[in-house]
């Protein structure tokens, strides 16, 4: 009888926690905090005399403080010798799938670019309530959306000298990037292999450097997107750049920061060659950004390529 609550299987069965309803209401208060803010920037007003931009502050605040300490709790887990090897295992199968969910999300971006670069002349049908230029069909009054008004036929658009004045030249800044995030792909990997050799000091340089040259690919796509010849809003090549060029940025920031606190873990000697799933998660998903800043260059910055922005 003295063992009937012993553990006979390799499975971690997680303690009652109250940090998934706090994440929960978190994400609840930043969602209304966001709808109450576009809501007020279209001349509607605030929550009980409460404006939007505090409710979604206070909404990320506890988003943040739920990460940080849900995050806590998983590495004192690890410390305290519940990630078999096989809760590491599926811890993998968990990255895995969340890596694939974010391929998905860069599948939408890299379509709405292909679909207007590769059909600029395209015409489509709209539902519109406005008669001008419209035929009816029914009780239905339908209109047509040419691309050629907003490409001009063809992709790249030509430069108008006002909304686009010019693509960016590949082999200049976009080159330097894809050299920098190249070569993070290289130092992390150092990290990695130093890590299951127990090299503790290769581990923290490899993730020093790392971390350097995210910085320093955030701060050149800064640089490039202020001297960028269109912008986000009033030209279709704008839209489908940033959206794509820029949700990959944000994903640099986000990685910069798992590898910062990677590199903090390890100045403190939490991983060992046998137990670091999340160093080995950081590395993945670095990775795939570079994968994925890689199709980003050939297609958008190379084969997308048009006339070049005058300086």
């Amino acid at each position: 009888m003295a063992d009937t609550h012993a553990k006979h299987h390799d499975y971690h069965l997680v303690n009652p926690s109250p940090w998934p309803a706090v994440g929960a209401t978190a994400g609840f208060v930043t969602a209304v905090g966001l709808i109450i803010w576009m809501r007020s920037m279209g001349g509607g007003e605030g929550l009980f005399g409460i404006k939007g931009p505090f409710v979604f502050a206070a909404g990320v605040l506890g988003l943040l403080f739920t990460m940080w300490v849900w995050w806590r709790d998983v590495i004192r887990e690890a410390h305290g010798g519940d990630h078999t090897p096989v809760v590491q295992l599926h811890l993998r199968y968990g990255m895995i799938m969340f890596i694939a969910s974010e391929v998905m999300f860069f599948v939408a971006w890299f379509w709405a670019y292909f679909d207007v670069a590769l059909f600029p002349a395209a015409v489509y049908p709209l539902d519109i309530t406005a008669p001008d230029g419209a035929v009816e069909t029914g009780k239905e009054v339908i209109g047509m959306v040419e691309r050629n008004a907003l490409t001009g036929g063809h992709w790249p658009p030509k430069p108008d000298g006002t909304l686009f004045r010019g693509t960016f030249d590949p082999w200049g800044l976009p080159l330097v990037n894809t050299l920098i995030l190249l070569t993070s792909g290289t130092t992390v990997t150092w990290a990695h292999h130093a890590l299951l050799q127990n090299d503790r000091r290769g581990l923290k340089w490899g993730l020093l450097l790392t971390v350097i040259l995210g910085i320093l690919f955030t701060v050149c796509q800064a640089y490039e997107y202020a001297h960028a010849g269109f912008k986000y809003a009033g030209h279709i090549y704008g839209s489908t750049f940033f959206m794509a060029t820029g949700f990959h940025g944000a994903h640099v920031l986000i990685g910069t920061m798992f590898l910062i606190v990677c590199l903090c873990r390890a100045m403190a000697g939490h991983f060992s060659p046998k137990q670091h799933f999340g160093f080995e998660a950081a590395a993945w998903y670095w990775h795939f950004v570079d994968v994925v800043w890689l199709f980003l260059f050939l297609c958008i910055y190379v084969w997308g390529a048009g006339t070049p922005l005058a300086h």
